[in-house]
């Protein structure tokens, strides 16, 4: 398969609810802002599709929805929660190193969207090597080499289905803000000074908290910002 992402949007308007979409191994993969996802046999690479009825930027934080339901899996899988931290904006560490990551795609007019892609993929048994990173971003790591864990791509999906499920209706019910209290409950350097890169600025700050919008609030020397999007580094 190309990439499960790809895979989802091709199959989207044939569906009557939500998804999973398991890929063994991925030709295409990928990351955001089109940076490559190395998908090699072993590791997980899935998406879950649905059809929102939401709008458009409630519909975007299940990003954070997706990153509890993954902690809980590795959690699960692991027997082990002191390893694993949050990095925002939808990254999993894993001792300090990038162990997976979530890719949010969507399709629509407007503030209508037809149908939205959750991908997910975690470095389950490899991951890449440094010198394939770019400057500066967090080391790659694996469940294997940090924890010493053998987990099934279909195995993890068994532990990752339910747990997205409880928090989809925890959501759903109660909106984001039991989420966002959780989520920086494991959150990686939360009260520490981070940098964060956007497409035209670094700023370096404290990371506060993640507001009710999902931004990134950074106490800088100049100000307090709330940021939507940008890459984080330690």
């Amino acid at each position: 398969m190309d990439s499960t992402n790809a895979e989802a949007m091709r199959v989207a308007h044939d569906l009557r609810g939500p998804e999973w979409i398991l890929a063994l191994r991925q030709t295409a993969g990928r990351g955001r802002r089109g940076r490559v996802w190395a998908s090699p046999e072993g590791n997980f690479s899935a998406t879950l599709v649905m059809r929102p009825t939401e709008s458009p930027d409630k519909v975007a934080l299940r990003s954070f929805v997706a990153a509890l339901a993954l902690y809980d899996a590795l959690v699960a899988a692991t027997g082990r929660a002191e390893i694993f931290s949050l990095k925002w904006p939808n990254d999993v560490l894993l001792n300090g190193g990038k162990l997976a990551g979530i890719l949010l795609e969507s399709a629509g007019f407007g503030d209508q969207l037809a149908h939205f892609a959750i991908g997910i993929g975690v470095n389950l048994m490899s991951a890449p090597d440094t010198s394939e990173v770019e400057a500066g971003a967090t080391r790659p790591v694996s469940l294997m080499s940090e924890a010493g864990v053998t987990v099934t791509p279909e195995e993890f999906l068994d532990l990752l289905a339910p747990a997205y499920a409880r928090y989809e209706a925890q959501f759903v019910t109660y909106g984001f803000e039991p989420i966002r209290t959780a989520w920086l409950g494991r959150a990686a350097r939360l009260g520490e000074v981070i940098t964060a890169r956007t497409t035209r600025e670094n700023y370096v700050g404290t990371f506060e908290t993640v507001d009710a919008a999902g931004n990134l609030v950074l106490s800088t020397a100049k100000s307090r910002m709330a940021i939507p999007a940008a890459d984080v580094f330690f």
